[in-house]
């Protein structure tokens, strides 16, 4: 009989001595920088990192990559393979030495390889929103472009104004005096409805105003 010894996974406080390659995805948007790294054979996030960077975009990458370092010791040089993605994400392509994907392909590509019974997605960053829906392509038109039949995805984005995305999201929290993380324990009440301007990301802010000056809890 023979037995085997695996190997614990290492604590988000100790580093993770493997020497095998890795890849990391970098997402440097309007408001905040993302970093993960995944085991490129498993698909297993092995350690992630999400942080405001108060417009110090290039600072926090770096900083974020330094912890990447710090967390995998033993990775050899050529070790880790990096995308990046993201409003901020241009200049920084090449000192990072990483590949870039559009965001919105970025998200197409993830969820229809982790999440293929999804039918639409709604991704909303710090200053717009993307919107792709899922539709199942016709066999003579997937005939007529060359391709097998299957889901098409057809993407839009609301880059003209903020309104609804998370930048206006925050500002109506400190409009209302409340710390983000408590909107994770907010449940909707729906016995009163008030106005609030959905078109605008200034005129929500301003209607916000509005109804805490009318003592609207």
């Amino acid at each position: 009989m023979t037995t085997t010894t695996t190997t614990a996974p290492p604590t988000p406080e100790e580093p993770d001595l493997r020497t095998t390659p890795i890849m990391l995805g970098i997402d440097v948007g309007s408001t905040t920088v993302k970093v993960v790294a995944v085991d490129p054979e498993t698909q297993q996030i092995l350690w992630s990192d999400y942080q405001r960077h108060q417009t110090k975009q290039a600072e926090w990458v770096l900083e974020l990559l330094v912890q990447v370092g710090q967390r995998f010791p033993n990775i050899p040089a050529g070790g880790m393979r990096a995308f990046i993605t993201g409003s901020g994400s241009g200049p920084l392509v090449a000192p990072v030495g990483a590949k870039f994907v559009q965001e919105v392909n970025a998200v197409t590509l993830a969820v229809e390889k982790l999440h293929p019974d999804v039918g639409s997605v709604v991704e909303l960053g710090g200053q717009d929103a993307k919107i792709i829906i899922f539709k199942e392509a016709k066999e003579r038109d997937a005939q007529k472009n060359g391709a097998a039949a299957g889901k098409t995805a057809i993407a839009s984005m609301n880059d003209k104004c903020a309104s609804g995305t998370g930048a206006t999201i925050d500002k109506c929290f400190i409009k209302v005096g409340m710390p983000s993380k408590d909107a994770m324990v907010l449940r909707f009440d729906d016995r009163k409805l008030h106005h609030v301007a959905a078109k605008c990301g200034v005129f929500a802010e301003t209607d916000i105003v509005n109804l805490v000056k009318s003592a609207i809890p």
